[in-house]
């Protein structure tokens, strides 16, 4: 089994992503495509439009090598994989 099939078991927070870690997730994600970072994505997907469009179109494709890290007020954490929540939510929806 490789590290992408495992299950990931969501201890802390919602099986989703958040509109709050999505928003995070964008504007991080423009700000290094407006400082030339390239886009992770083939360009004909992106279709040319503003470096938040093609954020978007990054998230969507789950091609962002990210993880979210949620926090309780006690000190514990859980990093979670952003294609976890993707994955999920894709199942929920």
């Amino acid at each position: 089994m490789s590290s992408g099939d495992q299950k990931i078991e969501i201890r802390v927070g919602p099986p989703r992503l958040t509109r709050f870690e999505r928003a995070r997730i964008l504007g991080a994600r423009a700000l290094q495509l407006s400082l030339g970072a390239p886009p992770l994505i083939p360009a004909t997907a992106t279709r040319a439009g503003s470096t938040i469009e093609v954020a978007k179109a990054e998230l969507e494709s789950g091609a962002l090598p990210i993880s979210i890290r949620r926090s309780l007020p006690n000190g514990v954490y859980q990093d979670i994989p952003l294609r976890a929540l993707l994955h999920i939510s894709s199942h929920n929806a």
